[in-house]
């Protein structure tokens, strides 16, 4: 299958860009002139404002005039752990409406808590389990839709050591339920143990032994690299590709062997100073590693 390559379009509306956010159109353009295949759509302002069906509309015909797809959807979500389930499900069949809408694939989710403590007074076993009954229940209204469910762990939110995440999807046990993968975010919880509730939790294989322990449930991936820090002490720095610590030779061959198969390669510089600058390098980096490994 020949790969596809996309970008999260929320790179141009937040970090360097929160105060004078990159016009949708300007993305695009910018993005079909460096030869991308696609745009991962980000619903939130001033891309997508307002979310309506009258403005996606006016959003797919402007991807199809410069001939993108959409290669997932990063929306906005209540808690999983401390929202009522039925609203957690109706942010679900919102955000369902704008996969439709745009022909989105899949659809991301978080655990949205912190890592700080166990959110709403629950204790640990609770709460990981009401996140895998919401996520289950989630992930079978997508399946009726035709979008994969993939959850994004990261320092930044609660279950992100190793272990964790490996327990909850399949805690989850939904076939349509799988790890959104970040190479960056791999990387800071499997080798630094950034922002661990409890007793840190690090593998000797690091983020390639990491990766061999979520085969067969890797759903999608986001390619970037790590300069091992954190941004705003809060989520993982995600340096651009090629500028950082992160053995792509090894990673790479590790997601394929783990079972990825999807077309889609995306690269994620979320908070990344100034990204569209960079835009350009990092295309062409991921281009060699296709050329290499795809």
């Amino acid at each position: 299958m020949a790969k596809k390559t996309s970008i999260g379009g929320w790179a141009y509306i937040w970090g360097g860009y929160e105060e004078s956010p990159i016009p949708f159109k300007d993305v695009v353009e910018r993005l079909s002139v460096l030869g991308f295949d696609g745009i991962e759509m980000a619903a939130f302002p001033p891309h997508l404002e307002p979310n309506t069906k009258e403005k996606r509309k006016e959003i797919k015909k402007m991807l199809n005039d410069y001939k993108l797809g959409v290669s997932g959807l990063a929306a906005p979500f209540p808690s999983p752990a401390t929202s009522k389930k039925s609203d957690y499900l109706d942010a679900v069949k919102t955000n369902l409406e704008i996969c439709s809408d745009l022909d989105i694939p899949k659809l991301r989710v978080d655990t949205v808590d912190p890592p700080t403590g166990i959110p709403g007074g629950m204790d640990y076993e609770t709460c990981f389990s009401k996140v895998a009954e919401v996520w289950n229940d989630a992930s079978e209204i997508c399946m009726k839709n035709n979008v994969k469910l993939v959850w994004e762990f990261e320092p930044g939110f609660l279950f992100n050591k190793p272990g964790e995440v490996v327990r909850m999807v399949y805690k989850v046990d939904h076939p349509n339920f799988s790890i959104l993968y970040d190479s960056c975010h791999a990387h800071m919880c499997s080798v630094v143990g950034a922002r661990q509730l409890g007793k840190k939790e690090t593998l000797p294989g690091g983020v390639v032994q990491f990766t061999y322990m979520l085969t067969g449930k890797i759903g999608h991936i986001h390619l970037i690299d790590s300069d091992e820090t954190l941004h705003d002490g809060d989520t993982s720095t995600h340096a651009p590709l090629g500028t950082g610590v992160l053995d792509f030779d090894k990673i790479i061959p590790a997601i394929l062997e783990a079972g990825y198969t999807d077309e889609w390669w995306t690269i994620d510089l979320c908070f990344w100073p100034k990204a569209l600058d960079v835009t350009e390098d990092n295309k062409k980096y991921l281009d060699e590693l296709i050329k290499k490994f795809g």
